[in-house]
């Protein structure tokens, strides 16, 4: 019975790789028939699609992928799959569940390796909206919401970010969980509507309505503000407080979030587009945007 060399484990069947870490087993007919990408290599990807679209991933034989459960949408036969939970030791491995949660995110990561001839995987969203894709380098990072990942090469990292700050914790529309994702390689997030980029200067700030950020650079101050005068934050429709994104960095926000659309669909829906000021007091450890 083979051992993989990489984590020991033991290797059954005619499997070219280990379960465990996904290394190629030695003695693997397919180990002699190419070498595998590093995790460095660039990843070939295109999105297509308008505000329904998908990620579609050639993968080099070798090179492999995580994503969250439920976002795959097809593949080829030639890229294998497997969920696992990241870390090491069983107290790493739920310790790891549990951070995924509170992010909104499954218990397992799906990982996807191409086989020898290479493979394609797709990846969409579960709701009307679009893809962004982040090419990061070593240690740079983007904060991005809560239940917005999709899919990454394997050597980027994907942690939970908690607001530092309590009033934008409770008013910020973010909740207190932001997901923090850390290069060197590719990753993909989904959110609702159309996306608009920002570019901020140091010192700059851009005033947004809560709930609609997408994503910032790790270096990017977030805070909140009152939203104008008593009769503004009451009668304007926008809610009692706004978001404040201060740079240097790059910053992403979303022109539809699901607590909009959900709203306007509910049954005798009436009176625009306009919130209640209570409304910004709820969703104090997560939010559904």
């Amino acid at each position: 019975m083979p051992f993989c060399t990489s984590c020991g484990a033991e290797a059954g069947g005619a499997s070219r790789f280990c379960a465990r870490c996904g290394a190629i087993l030695p003695g693997s007919t397919q180990s002699a028939q190419f070498t595998p990408v590093t995790v460095d290599e660039p990843l070939d990807y295109t999105i297509q699609g308008d505000n329904l679209q998908v990620a579609r991933l050639k993968l080099k034989p070798g090179q492999e992928v995580f994503a969250e459960a439920g976002k795959m949408l097809y593949k080829t036969p030639s890229v294998q799959w497997e969920s696992r939970m990241t870390g090491e030791t069983l107290g790493q491995k739920l310790w790891g569940a549990v951070k995924r949660k509170l992010m909104g995110e499954s218990l397992f990561w799906t990982h996807f390796r191409a086989g020898g001839a290479g493979g394609e995987v797709g990846f969409a969203g579960a709701y009307p909206g679009r893809i962004q894709a982040f090419d990061l380098k070593p240690a740079q990072a983007v904060l991005v919401q809560r239940d917005s990942f999709i899919c990454a090469q394997r050597s980027v990292n994907v942690d939970i970010a908690l607001v530092k700050k309590l009033g934008s914790g409770f008013f910020g529309g973010e909740g207190f969980i932001l997901e923090r994702i850390t290069g060197p390689g590719v990753a993909f997030i989904h959110a609702g509507g159309d996306f608009i980029e920002f570019t901020l200067a140091p010192g700059e700030t851009l005033q947004i309505d809560t709930g609609c950020i997408v994503a910032f650079d790790d270096g990017v101050d977030y805070d909140i503000q009152l939203a104008g005068g008593i009769k503004t934050a009451i009668f304007g429709g926008e809610g009692l407080f706004l978001a404040t994104l201060t740079g240097p960095g790059r910053v992403i926000i979303q022109s539809m979030t699901l607590e909009k659309m959900r709203r306007e669909l509910a049954p005798g829906r009436s009176g625009g587009d306009e919130r209640s000021p209570l409304e910004s007091l709820g969703g104090f450890f997560n939010s559904d945007d």
